[in-house]
């Protein structure tokens, strides 16, 4: 005798979902009626019961419940439709799907991707008709669209897991120590596009007619990991006696004669042969950046708010402004660097204030944070 049918059991979410389906939604519609069958087939109810409970037939319950052990809580929306029966098989859709992101030059056809003409004329000859329409359908429903190109790069450094790595070991191992460099630039003085706050339909407009006749500059910038500070001066332009000069101010920070650490791109200005020579005598070990690999350095997810909120948005005169407006808003930054030792003084200074406001009011003391 063959055994009853009955729903597998249910998972703490399919009881929940099914249980607010039943409670919250339209007592009638499909949904709800094929969430109670589930459910009551679940808790042991027969396919009879079920069949008049729901007032249906009890071989739509079995199909229901099957259906339901087959898909999951994808039963309660069933894909009906009418019409003629389909022509395109579910293997047929793989297939299309699998033509449509391959190359066609790798198929043996003189074309570096599909059209929509294409690849339905290259699908008949293979035996599957589809409509020009139905096609476009089929592929973005299953998350297919034109899409341009687009390219990538990868460092070709020998080296490069060796240089992560020491990187990753100064940064976590001796942060006080840790310090990184780099050039942001160039910096030019024209009009730069960004956002601000306006009234709807009233943006802030800037001057399109101009003329590039200041050059450029470059900000040579340093970190420190420890505190959180970012400074840095404008050069007109890039060179081994400007980055001999930035080390030298890092070395000035920290004096004392102990071991630094200084994280650099891999430029050749980095790491000339005076670099080197000052960096042994001074203690500084230069920890590079592998080879198009500059997302390494800690101080390039720095340059992004001098990029956002000095340079979009603006229109300076001149380049004496422009390093004006950057040495402002450093000094903002670092007066409110978010750093450990900045949000402890910042609570004990809340605490402080608390406790003086609770005194005041004769409220008990709080303990201290």
């Amino acid at each position: 005798m063959a055994e009853p049918v009955r729903a597998r059991r249910l998972t703490d979410e399919e009881g929940r979902r099914l249980q607010q389906i039943v409670r919250r939604g339209k007592h009638g519609s499909i949904r709800v009626r094929r969430a109670m069958i589930i459910m009551a087939s679940a808790s042991g109810t027969l396919v009879p019961a079920i069949a008049r409970l729901v007032a249906a037939d009890e071989d739509t319950v079995r199909d229901v419940i099957h259906a339901f052990n087959a898909k999951g809580l994808a039963a309660l929306d069933p894909q009906w439709a009418g019409g003629r029966p389909r022509l395109i098989s579910d293997e047929d859709v793989e297939f299309i799907v699998m033509t449509a992101t391959t190359r066609p030059e790798k198929l043996g056809l003189p074309f570096t991707h599909w059209s929509v003409r294409k690849l339905a004329d290259h699908l008949a000859r293979a035996g599957i008709r589809i409509g020009r329409e139905r096609l476009r359908q089929l592929l973005h429903a299953r998350g297919i669209s034109f899409q341009r190109t687009r390219t990538w790069k990868e460092s070709a450094d020998l080296d490069k897991d060796a240089k992560l790595d020491r990187i990753d070991y100064v940064t976590s191992r001796y942060p006080d120590r840790c310090f990184a460099f780099d050039q942001f630039g160039p910096l030019s003085i024209r009009p730069c596009h960004g956002s601000c706050w306006a009234r709807r339909k009233r943006p802030v407009r800037l001057r399109a007619t101009y003329h590039r006749t200041h050059g450029i500059r470059y900000f040579h910038g340093y970190y420190s990991l420890g505190d959180d500070q970012l400074w840095g001066v404008v050069r007109r332009r890039k060179g081994g006696d400007h980055t001999l000069a930035a080390l030298k101010s890092i070395r000035a920070a920290r004096p004392g004669g102990y071991r630094l650490f200084v994280i650099l791109d891999n430029l050749s200005a980095n790491k000339t042969p005076a670099i080197r020579r000052w960096a042994q005598r001074e203690n500084v070990e230069l920890c590079f950046t592998p080879t198009n690999a500059s997302w390494a350095n800690p101080i390039e997810a720095q340059f992004g708010p001098l990029r956002t909120f000095v340079m979009a948005a603006s229109d300076h005169p001149s380049h004496t402004i422009l390093a004006r407006k950057l040495q402002a808003y450093l000094r903002w930054r670092n007066a409110n660097a978010r750093h450990p030792d900045v949000l402890a003084a910042q609570r004990r200074e809340r605490a402080r204030v608390r406790s003086e406001r609770h005194q005041r009011w004769g409220r008990p003391k709080p303990k201290a944070a």
